[in-house]
């Protein structure tokens, strides 16, 4: 089946998921499909999948990393009001002993306009000290840059949280797809060529690899941790403990030997040693669709095994490497 080409990777957010959307409209279910065009159609649908996957985990981390910079800029915020509140005492002693017997409000003839309104007013006060001028001049900055982070917190909060939210809808459009075409694929006697069943070697706790090589202490408590999760759901952004999705599981699973993985797919294929796909070892991370932008991730297991979470379709599981992962394999690291 042709393979959609490679996304480029830090697209924004919603300009990626509106991508999404519209690949996912483009396919127009075919009117008596045969069984293979059903799985390839199949197939098509579980890339797009993937895709969105990633771009939801990248929205949901674009959309923690607002809400932190946000509460970092309420601090800020906070910090500048006591700054202007500690100026006030001062301020108002100057202007009213200027104003004195002044029918008007001498902070609103001040600070009433726009900033360079009010320094402009502060310049034309001659009888006021230097000193003075550049008190009531650091209120006036404080005062601007005190709106200015008010209005970035509010811009970068609102942006997140759009983006986040047209990822949530694409997600859910690519899942109910999905459902639909595993259907009509069995219904035409077709099975989901996404499931293998694992064989009698890996399917123990022993972590055996594809040849001799030995599992470290570490590396062991990764693949025990990643088999006791198998039969848990894939839950979007999942990251544990009652569900997970692809690259939730592998960074709890490396969590356990003391590796701190980044959180998504485009992030992880870059945290480890690259390897070649004869010397997978049990642990190492292996990545499909995309060489430079991966959107799905697994965990290796040991003879042509992997450990991973696809869809919410169906639960963790282990599965072959054979027919459909190896052929939208794209390589793979080793933490560490």
């Amino acid at each position: 089946m042709t393979r959609n080409p490679e996304p480029t990777r830090r697209l924004t957010t919603v300009g990626f998921v509106a991508l999404g959307a519209v690949v996912l409209s483009s396919g127009v279910a075919l009117a008596d499909p045969t069984e293979s065009e059903a799985r390839e159609r199949y197939e098509e649908l579980q890339e797009e999948l993937s895709s969105l996957n990633a771009v939801y985990n990248d929205a949901q981390e674009e959309h923690s990393a607002a809400e932190a910079e946000l509460d970092d800029l309420q601090e800020r915020l906070d910090e500048a009001q006591k700054e202007l509140d500690s100026q006030s005492g001062q301020i108002s002693v100057i202007v009213q002993g200027a104003y004195t017997g002044a029918t008007h409000n001498p902070m609103d003839v001040l600070f009433g306009g726009e900033a360079d309104s009010a320094l402009q007013n502060i310049a034309d006060l001659d009888f006021l000290s230097e000193g003075q001028q550049t008190t009531l001049a650091d209120y006036v900055i404080e005062a601007e840059n005190a709106e200015q982070l008010y209005n970035a917190a509010e811009a970068t909060e609102a942006a997140a949280a759009e983006a986040l939210e047209a990822a949530e809808s694409a997600v859910s459009e690519s899942e109910s797809a999905l459902d639909e075409q595993a259907e009509v694929l069995e219904s035409l006697g077709g099975v989901d060529p996404t499931v293998g069943e694992a064989t009698e070697a890996s399917s123990g706790g022993s972590g055996s690899s594809g040849g001799t090589a030995a599992v470290s202490g570490d590396v062991q408590a990764v693949l025990d941790f990643a088999r006791a999760q198998i039969g848990k759901p894939y839950v979007w952004g999942g990251t544990g403990p009652n569900g997970y999705d692809c690259s939730g599981l592998t960074q709890a699973a490396w969590a356990q030997a003391g590796v701190n993985l980044p959180r998504t797919t485009y992030d992880q294929v870059n945290a480890g040693t690259p390897v070649s796909r004869d010397q997978l070892q049990p642990g190492d991370l292996m990545f499909f669709y995309s060489a430079s932008a991966p959107s799905h991730v697994g965990i290796y297991s040991g003879n042509g095994m992997m450990i991973h979470g696809s869809n919410p379709s169906k639960p963790l599981e282990e599965v072959s490497m054979a027919a459909y992962w190896d052929s939208v394999y794209t390589g793979a690291v080793r933490p560490g």
